[in-house]
């Protein structure tokens, strides 16, 4: 099965809209090359040939406004197909990430499970150890003055010298629990991985946004960690939100990376070395708000009303597709009957606010309920 849809919800094929716009085109030429024959060959009054003219110039310009309706009607159509096979590719990703995580979940939690069993079980022991070393040191300290002059004491007191027994009671513990915070850590991340990737099979459920903020920001560390400090902030009670999990995640993280790449832009050794990311959740009346600032770079006034149209970037090239407010855009509005805007200030930073409705257009969905 192709990737991309091979027809609009008219019936036509992108091929078929772009054959009809070329030929919408040609009918001014054809209507021009007309009014020029008939002036050559005509007998008529050169009244008459005014008069014919300005009738024909008035069909040409009735129908000049009408191919331009139709040509921006045909080119949003053609916008509206772009954005749908991008969706169409993105779902697929997600799909297939989807599976990968889980087989990957699988192979990578199973020895990490028993790692972390097993570093659990020498911390134990360890202690244990550490207990019976001890009643043995004081056993030797007892035997020293009775059997000081003995080969095995002496190699008792040298091996103890050597073996620096207070660093190691020091640092043992220490290197075992970083141990297991680190598998923790492994888990978590994987965890958060099959998460993310779980599709919603385009169908809403209620979710805590908080979950799925935290899940993203797992997921996406790797962008922000190194150029900016991330905060979440939530309000108390938040309520759930019926929604399409994957693409709020996916809506969420896209805002998250350009952050980063926003403050990445900004930084400058000695001056700025990080840079800040929060975002927050809150109800506001009949919706759930999230908001995403940083403080980056900021959006230039003259492109903030292009930052959601598709393929609009100002990344160099091969570094951005145009496609990562797009699908926020579509994700909230389209998809959620939401809102969003954002508030910029060049040199300053930026803040999308997301507003998401509470009560779900399919509200009556189980998987709403």
């Amino acid at each position: 099965m192709s990737a991309f849809p091979e027809a609009s919800p008219t019936g036509l094929s992108l091929a078929d809209y772009e054959r009809k716009l070329i030929a919408r085109d040609k009918t001014i030429d054809v209507l021009k090359r007309r009014i020029a024959q008939e002036a050559r060959h005509s007998h008529a009054t050169p009244f008459a040939i005014l008069e014919q003219n300005v009738g024909l110039e008035k069909v040409v310009a009735r129908k000049t406004m009408e191919l331009e309706n139709e040509r921006h009607e045909l080119e949003k159509a053609l916008a509206e197909l772009r954005i749908t096979q991008t969706q169409l590719l993105q779902a697929q990703k997600m799909e297939s990430i989807g599976q990968l995580a889980a087989g990957i979940a699988h192979e990578i939690n199973t020895p990490t499970q028993y790692v972390s069993d097993n570093v659990g079980f020498v911390k134990s022991a360890n202690a244990t150890l550490l207990t019976l070393l001890d009643a043995a040191l004081a056993l030797a300290d007892v035997a020293r003055g009775k059997l000081a002059d003995e080969p095995a004491m002496a190699e008792f007191d040298a091996t103890l010298k050597r073996t620096k027994l207070d660093f190691l009671r020091r640092q043992i513990p220490g290197a075992l629990d970083e141990s297991l915070e680190g598998l923790g850590h492994i888990a978590r991340i994987v965890a958060a991985m099959k998460e993310f990737s779980h599709p919603s099979q385009n169908v809403k459920e209620r979710v805590d946004i908080r979950e799925i903020i935290n899940t993203t920001v797992t997921v996406a560390r790797n962008e922000w960690k190194y150029v900016a400090d991330l905060e979440t902030h939530f309000s108390d009670d938040l309520p759930q939100l019926p929604c399409l999990r994957d693409m709020v995640g996916q809506a969420i993280l896209n805002l998250v990376v350009n952050a980063a790449h926003a403050i990445a832009d900004t930084l400058k050794e000695g001056i700025k070395e990080k840079g800040r990311i929060t975002i927050s959740a809150q109800q506001n009346g009949d919706y759930l708000e999230i908001r995403v600032n940083d403080d980056g770079s900021g959006i230039p006034a003259a492109i903030r009303d292009r930052i959601f149209d598709p393929f609009f970037t100002t990344k160099a090239v091969g570094k951005g597709t145009g496609q990562g407010l797009a699908i926020v855009y579509s994700t909230v509005v389209d998809k959620h009957d939401g809102q969003i805007r954002c508030e910029s200030q060049e040199g300053v930073g930026s803040t999308f606010i997301l507003q998401f409705p509470l009560r779900s257009s399919k509200e009556d969905d189980p998987a709403c309920k």
